[in-house]
């Protein structure tokens, strides 16, 4: 495991209405093996959607979607392509809003999050930007009057990642977040080709 950057936690998040995307600002979230606790997406295992379209949709799979997590960076780069002032992150139904990790949604499969209480996030990952989370947007935004496609297009490989808990523990706005890679090859493969510009 390469232990190749590090970030703060911005924001602790948690979607407390299923029939809402936006989620709402916590001061901490207790990681469990099903996810942050009173979330919306916590579980052991969902149903399939259209992010896993090889199965009929509604067919019970392990989660690997339980926690969302967005960077203040990538957000911001968003609403600049859109000509907004700001995107939060609870409008976009993140659980984690981290800053300092350059180009986050790039972040490949299993890179590990780890947090001071031994909390540790493993990426599924890229969240793939959808109607939902434009539609979110906009609702915040009443005076925006742009298209819905337009956000989803500024979104890509920006929106953030998914992942689980790997290992349980508490997770607070303000903590630091070191990113583990699995090997020193992949981290600088990473670095070459996603955070240099």
């Amino acid at each position: 495991m390469k232990i190749a950057a590090s970030g703060k936690v911005e924001g602790v998040y948690l979607g407390l209405d299923k029939t809402d995307l936006t989620s709402t600002p916590q001061n901490k979230a207790e990681a469990t093996f099903e996810g942050f606790g009173g979330d919306r997406h916590s579980g052991i295992t969902r149903p399939s959607d259209g992010h896993v379209s090889y199965y009929p949709r509604g067919t019970l799979i392990r989660n690997f979607r339980q926690v969302s997590i967005v960077s203040v960076e990538e957000l911001a780069e968003i609403a600049t392509a859109v000509g907004m002032k700001e995107i939060k992150p609870e409008w976009v139904g993140a659980n984690l809003c981290l800053s300092g990790i350059p180009r986050l949604t790039t972040l490949p499969p299993v890179t590990r999050l780890f947090f001071p209480s031994g909390a540790v996030i493993t990426v599924e990952g890229e969240n793939l930007p959808c109607a939902a989370m434009a539609q979110s947007i906009q609702r915040h935004c009443p005076d925006w009057k742009g298209e819905p496609d337009a956000i989803i297009r500024a979104a890509l490989r920006r929106r953030g990642l998914v992942g689980w808990v790997e290992r349980p523990g508490v997770i607070h706005a303000g903590d630091e977040v070191q990113i583990g890679f699995r090997s020193e090859e992949l981290y600088e493969f990473w670095r070459r080709f996603f955070t240099v510009a």
